[in-house]
């Protein structure tokens, strides 16, 4: 049973590119953390990613299946979605957005939390970036061995 390196490419690939989106995602919610709208309404919104597996319909996948009881996935970005929970009211009547009593509507954003996910996110980047190099080098060897090298 053997993977093909075009395959492993391609579901690293896939993982790469999912990550790249959930990045880009704490990103902005990291950038709106603070932004408001006027009269106490809710402007910017958390955002979510929302990832599934999609099972690998190749030669490998039904291999593997086969031999461990199931299947291999890859990965894909299902949806980006808004995070519905309330705003986080902050009580400041001088705020060009407070509504009438005072309240300042925030996005129900916590940095602490979108920081955690970002070094998560960059985590699971870095590990796809180095299934990438891994590939890349067994690549190189197995032409090298066909080189006679």
């Amino acid at each position: 049973m053997a993977l093909s390196v075009f395959k492993a490419l391609e579901l690293a690939g896939r993982a790469l590119s999912s990550q790249r989106t959930r990045l880009d995602v704490v990103s902005g919610n990291l950038a709106n953390a603070q932004t408001t709208a006027p009269n106490g309404e809710v402007g910017y919104r958390r955002r979510d990613v929302v990832l599934t597996a999609e099972p690998a319909r190749d030669d490998f996948g039904r291999l593997l299946r086969d031999d461990a009881g199931k299947l291999v996935d890859s990965v894909q970005v299902d949806d980006v979605r808004e995070d519905m929970a309330p705003p986080r009211m902050v009580h400041d009547p001088s705020h060009p957005h407070a509504n009438e009593e005072g309240y300042v509507a925030y996005p129900n954003i916590t940095p602490v939390e979108e920081m955690v996910d970002m070094i998560t996110t960059m985590r699971s980047y870095q590990a796809n970036l180095s299934v990438l190099g891994a590939v890349r080098e067994m690549a190189q060897r197995a032409f090298n061995i066909g080189r006679g090298l």
